[in-house]
């Protein structure tokens, strides 16, 4: 079936949940770091315990991609997956910031990362199942735009409730502080809203044959058909794929590196402390949240930008320069002491950020067969987790006996890999340019 082009606000209906999405994201990137510290846990411990992150997409993708192949009711394909997990991270988001403990906290990041990968990995699938080609990068890219806004007001809660509404900012040892409880709230009231807007207010297209579908369905259902189904796309994986996986393994692990040692990295680099319960650490902490905002903000103006560029030049292109920009804004905490001289350094992160959620899946689109878009988009993500727990196993190994137990080291790291993937970008075949 030939795809027709849609409107800009069918787009922008389309893409819409992934504004609360983000919210959800973007306060698990920002703030549950500072949570285990708040709860006690060693700077060399925190990588294993974000190990829940990567691990449940790891889990969860494939086999919701799979699924969602395979499911016509009367919410469509992808949208029942959407509204289920946004019910669930709703509410994680609420639960997790009231842990009494560290292993309850640990647990919660379990159970937030698996519900918000339910909702997210079908939204990958919806663009390349409603736009033709020529609009697949407007698509990711307007995805990016939302990613960044709700990830610009996400991130910087903590820092508008303590420094604009006067919520108190600090908690005795072992609680959290109000400004991030208030921060997890709003954030779950934004996560059902925004994912609703898009579930209710977009047509998804139904099975050219719904009797050969229904059929196809039943003959793949149950768990062996799932494992087997997944196997056998794996095997069949096209080769740019298989290029992008490479990419992608550099470019998330330095990620992962960023979110889990930003926090550590400016407390102590910049503000001279590692104690979770004095005012000063709380300040730092506030400003990396800041800090997120801000190359949350650089990626949302550079996703209209982007697919401009790229018309001109090539997708792989702009990718490539991406992630040097970002790389070279990682490093740049190394030698930077004046925390507001980190938002420049948070341009290049940004430019970084926007290209990673568009490009590769805007080349990958045009790769994929489309009765198995969802399970490869899936698939897709084990290149995003894998570096991530690869991240998580040896990171604090990293820290404790070759950095010097100075987590901006480890940021420093994270800009050489990603550094690394933008050279490898090269070597991708966009097969749809």
């Amino acid at each position: 079936m030939k795809k027709p082009r849609l409107n800009f606000w069918q787009v922008w209906n389309m893409s819409f949940g992934f504004l609360g999405i983000q919210f959800g994201f973007a306060l698990q990137n920002a703030n549950v770091s500072r949570i285990f510290e708040t709860l006690g846990a060693n700077l060399s411990d925190i990588p294993i315990l974000w190990i829940a992150a990567p691990t449940t997409g790891l889990l969860v993708q494939p086999v919701i991609g799979y699924m969602s192949d395979r499911t016509w009711n009367r919410l469509g394909r992808r949208r029942p997956y959407f509204l289920t997990g946004a019910l669930l991270a709703t509410a994680a988001l609420v639960v997790m910031p009231n842990s009494p403990a560290l292993w309850i906290a640990a647990g919660m990041l379990w159970v937030l990362d698996a519900s918000i990968n339910i909702s997210m990995e079908p939204f990958r699938a919806l663009v390349a199942d409603l736009l033709p080609s020529e609009q697949r990068t407007t698509g990711f890219a307007l995805q990016s735009f939302f990613i960044g806004t709700g990830a610009v007001v996400a991130s910087a809660l903590p820092y508008i409730f303590a420094n604009w509404i006067g919520v108190s900012n600090t908690a005795p040892k072992g609680e959290i502080p109000r400004s991030v409880l208030l921060s997890f709230y709003a954030g779950a009231v934004a996560f059902i809203t925004a994912v609703s807007w898009t579930v209710f207010r977009t047509k998804e297209y139904p099975p050219e044959n719904v009797e050969e579908f229904n059929q196809h369905k039943k003959e793949s259902e149950g768990g062996a058909a799932l494992v087997k189904g997944i196997l056998i796309s794996l095997k069949e994986m096209p080769k740019t794929m298989i290029q992008l996986a490479v990419v992608q393994f550099f470019s998330w692990f330095a990620l992962f590196a960023m979110w889990i040692y930003t926090t550590s990295a400016v407390t102590s680099h910049i503000y001279g402390t590692s104690d979770p319960t004095t005012p000063l650490f709380n300040e730092g902490a506030d400003w990396v949240g800041v800090l997120f905002a801000a190359y949350n903000g650089f990626a949302a103006a550079a996703s209209f930008l982007l697919p401009v560029i790229a018309k001109r030049t090539s997708r792989k292109t702009v990718h490539m320069i991406s992630l040097f920009c970002g790389g070279l804004g990682l490093i740049s905490f190394l030698v930077i002491h004046n925390p507001m001289m980190l938002l420049l350094s948070m341009v290049g992160v940004g430019l970084a950020w926007a290209s990673i959620l568009s490009m590769p899946y805007a080349i990958l689109a045009g790769s994929l067969p489309p009765e198995r878009t969802g399970v490869y988009m899936g698939i897709f993500n084990f290149f995003i987790v894998i570096p991530q727990i690869l991240a998580a196993g040896i990171l604090g190994f990293f820290m404790r006996t070759f950095l010097g137990g100075e987590a901006v080291y480890a940021l420093v790291l994270g800009g050489a890999s990603m550094i690394v993937g933008g050279a490898l970008v090269l070597l991708v075949k966009d097969v749809d340019a």
